[in-house]
C-alpha cells in the first residue's frame, strides 16, 4: 500500500498547523525523548486502539526511524485512516534540532 511520507522539516509545520501525531514506539523509547504533543500508542496497541487515532483529517504517525510508523501507516490506511508517515523517525527529529520532551507523558 502505499503510503504518503515527509521529513522533519514539514512534521515541524505540521505540527504548528495543529495536526496530531502518534508515536507509535514502546513506553521506554517515547520516555527517552519525544515530539512534543506526541500521543503515544505503540505499533503492538494500533489495532485494539485504533479508535484513539484522531481521524477527522490527517495524522502523522512517527517511530525511531520510520519503519514502525509506516507499518502502522499502512495499517491505518486499510482503515480509511489518511495516516502519513514520517521520514526518519525520531531520531531525525532529534538530529534536526527541533524541540524533544522526556519522562512520563502528562
Amino acid at each position: 500500500m502505499d503510503v504518503p511520507e515527509i521529513d522533519v522539516a514539514e512534521l515541524a509545520v505540521r505540527l504548528a498547523e495543529g495536526a496530531p501525531l502518534v508515536d507509535v514506539r514502546e513506553p521506554d523509547e517515547f520516555e527517552q525523548a519525544r515530539v512534543p504533543g506526541a500521543l503515544p500508542i505503540p505499533l503492538g496497541e494500533v489495532p485494539a486502539r485504533v479508535e484513539e487515532v484522531p481521524g477527522d483529517g490527517t495524522v502523522y504517525l512517527i517511530c525511531a526511524k520510520g519503519g514502525r510508523s509506516l507499518a502502522a501507516a499502512e495499517f491505518l490506511k486499510t482503515r480509511g485512516i489518511d495516516a502519513v508517515n514520517v521520514l526518519g523517525g525520531t531520531e531525525a527529529w532529534v538530529v534536526g534540532g527541533f524541540p524533544v520532551e522526556t519522562g512520563l507523558a502528562t
